[in-house]
């Protein structure tokens, strides 16, 4: 079955950088579209970065030019570089896989979603 596991959440003030990282297993992972989503307490879950099986990539303008999305496909890997990071950024952030024939979207939701990583920026 599908498995996503992520890492590399913590807290960290406002200016500075963390990288997240994705482990999966369970399906073909070079041929699928994963993202990146995050949720804060009291709000809707939003996407953050996708990255198709090409490896093109699409971010929310909320993190466009601050936050950077790859894969390493010889090791099941997703990643998020996040640096310059605000204090709106604080949230809970998933891994997913966008089922196939779906569209490779910053906006799909029925995903499959790892447990979650904790990112705090203190301001």
């Amino acid at each position: 079955q599908v498995q996503l596991v992520e890492s590399g959440g913590g807290s960290v003030e406002a200016g500075g950088s963390l990288r997240l990282s994705c482990v999966a297993s369970g399906f073909i992972f070079r041929i699928a579209c994963m993202g990146w989503f995050r949720q804060a307490p009291g709000k809707e879950r939003e996407g953050v970065g996708i990255i198709d099986s090409v490896s093109r990539v699409s971010y929310a303008d909320s993190v466009k030019g601050r936050f950077t999305i790859s894969k390493d496909n010889a090791k099941n890997t997703l990643y998020l570089q996040m640096s310059t990071l605000k204090y709106e950024d604080t949230a809970m952030y998933y891994c997913a896989v966008v089922p196939s024939g779906t569209r490779c979207s910053v906006d799909s939701r029925n995903n499959f979603w790892g447990q979650g990583t904790q990112v705090t920026v203190s301001s």
